[in-house]
């Protein structure tokens, strides 16, 4: 394991990880993953050191069980040890990272509950892709460019967002990007256009 600005970058290892994470959450819960994962499963050598997951908001007992469960596979989350707390974090909007228990160190899943019509929309158009050889759940190419190209802009994000587009450059719906960079606009950074 390779340890770079506390990021990880043995793909194997995020890889693990992600596949032993979300075949627990998918037995309780819709999820995409989204953002630099999305980009490091596709080929694109960087790390990072958590994985982006949006699930559906779920009712406080169906959680309970979900983290249970996690619990019992060697998952921890680093904010709480409490249910309650944890699922409170989540309902307000924040986010809660899960590592494997006895680490504090990478890899970890960020976990948020869908916030608004455009987690809506992206949970509605998430796609498995097969040129990363993982059996997961991710929020569609376009999505993923769009965020990286309209919100968060850091040089690794607009590095990403180039990587998918070589990738996908046949494939790609221009159109769609440029909906979702005004659902962006609007919604997240409060612009009218």
């Amino acid at each position: 394991m390779v340890y770079v600005e506390r990021g990880v970058g043995d793909r194997n290892i995020l890889d693990k990880f992600a596949l032993e994470f979300c075949a627990i959450v998918e037995k309780y819960v819709k999820y995409i993953i989204v953002s630099g994962f999305v980009a490091i499963s596709h080929g694109r050598r960087r790390t990072t050191e958590d994985i982006d997951m949006i699930i559906e908001k779920i009712s406080f007992d169906k959680f309970k069980d979900f983290h249970e469960e996690l619990l019992r596979n060697g998952f921890h989350c680093m904010q709480s040890t409490k249910t309650d707390d944890i699922y409170d974090y989540l309902i307000n909007k924040d986010s809660v990272r899960y590592v494997r228990q006895g680490s504090l160190m990478p890899p970890e899943m960020e976990v948020k509950f869908v916030k608004d019509e455009i987690d809506e929309l992206q949970m509605a158009t998430r796609k498995k892709f097969e040129f990363t050889g993982l059996d997961l759940w991710f929020s569609s190419i376009e999505f993923n460019i769009a965020f990286k190209e309209e919100l968060l802009k850091a040089p690794k994000d607009m590095e990403d967002a180039r990587h998918l587009r070589i990738i996908y450059k046949n494939e790609i719906d221009e159109h769609f990007i440029n909906e979702v960079k005004k659902m962006i606009r609007k919604l997240r950074l409060k612009k009218n256009d």
